[in-house]
């Protein structure tokens, strides 16, 4: 058989002693460095930071960059400002999500898609498939490394080591300035429930900005407690929630799509919300057990819908589930999941599982 040679983010060679490293996105990735459950209570209780650089960076900018960028999103982008970001939905023409995603607008003419690693040629042929005039597009996703540092004492730590005063960000901003001294782009944003921000620098730079968090004590984390944080707080995972054989309204991602904006898949999903055929629902597991993506959720013996993901992480500290269901039972309260041939009772609670204390 080939061997498949796997990519390496710009911080491999820091993390890589430390970490237990799983194949990711094509990607070697750390899991973890000590546990999951301890980098997890790290950034929900003090403050963690994760490699993030194998995610990808899409340039669109030109004098037709507002209406092209506009026209493959969901959102309405008009809205934001330089210096904003917003979260974003990439459909094709039958409403299928082909990622999600942050559209940053970096100048009036200039916005930069941070994309799914997994999706990076995919979303950036399906860009180039649909966009015209006077733009250029430009994958610059191994050019830059990421950070996210996350957790209520993330702005304290990192504002130690930036020049830029933190406070002036709110939420989904960002500002140029100077991390650990280097050149970086900070966001207020991530992607665990918590406050925090993620940090892009040029690839061959950003290692100072890990071993200058490091230094000031900031928890390493792996992908492991990365989806146990975004899962309590009910942040859809690409594969798992969202696919292309799933709408954004299917996601109960409403709020990022604007049908009085022209798109790619808006009329599909003009025809769909009349009609939605599936919602994800917040399940709790009645017994022993853990449902796993792919279990199937039944009501009186009928399968009605699937287990999207699900674990018993360490805030909740309850076995938990997201599940898409058919739309007609997303207001019953019992149902029953089939984990490897055991029926365990579940009964519909309120997502999203963990929500911070401002």
């Amino acid at each position: 058989m080939e061997k498949v040679t796997l990519k390496r983010t710009p911080l491999f060679d820091l993390i890589e002693p430390k970490a237990k490293m799983v194949d990711f996105a094509g990607f070697e990735m750390p899991i973890m460095f000590s546990s999951i459950k301890e980098e997890h209570l790290a950034v929900r209780q003090n403050v963690g930071m994760f490699d993030v650089s194998h995610m990808g960076e899409i340039r669109i900018e030109g004098p037709d960059a507002l209406e092209q960028v506009q026209n493959l999103v969901t959102n309405d982008i008009s809205k934001i400002k330089v210096g904003q970001a917003q979260y974003n939905l990439l459909c094709l023409e039958d409403g299928g999500v082909v990622d999600d995603l942050l559209v940053y607008r970096l100048d009036e003419d200039a916005y930069w898609l941070v994309v799914n690693a997994s999706n990076i040629e995919k979303d950036e042929a399906h860009i180039r498939r649909y966009v015209k005039g006077d733009v250029v597009v430009t994958n610059e996703s191994d050019e830059y490394g990421q950070i996210a540092i996350q957790g209520p004492n993330a702005q304290s730590v990192l504002q130690t080591i930036t020049n830029v005063v933190l406070d002036e960000i709110g939420f989904f901003k960002f500002m140029n300035g100077d991390v650990a001294g280097v050149p970086s782009i900070i966001s207020r944003s991530g992607y665990t429930g918590e406050d925090g921000f993620e940090i892009y620098a040029r690839a061959e730079a950003i290692s100072a900005i890990w071993e200058a968090l490091e230094t000031e004590g900031v928890t390493p984390c792996g992908l492991g407690a990365r989806d146990t944080l975004r899962f309590e707080a009910c942040l859809p995972l690409y594969g798992h929630e969202l696919d292309e054989s799933v709408t954004p309204f299917e996601a109960n991602l409403n709020f990022a799509v604007k049908l009085d904006t022209d798109f790619v898949g808006k009329e599909a999903l003009v025809t769909q919300k009349e009609n939605i055929p599936n919602r994800l629902i917040g399940l709790k597991l009645l017994g022993r057990g853990i449902a796993r993506q792919g279990a199937q959720v039944e009501l009186d013996g009928n399968v009605i819908g699937v287990v999207t993901t699900g674990t018993m992480p360490p805030t909740v500290n309850e076995s938990i589930a997201w599940a898409r269901v058919d739309a007609r039972y997303k207001d019953e309260e019992r149902f029953v999941i089939d984990i490897r041939g055991k029926k365990i009772e579940a009964e519909r609670v309120p997502t999203p599982f963990y929500k911070r204390t401002k």
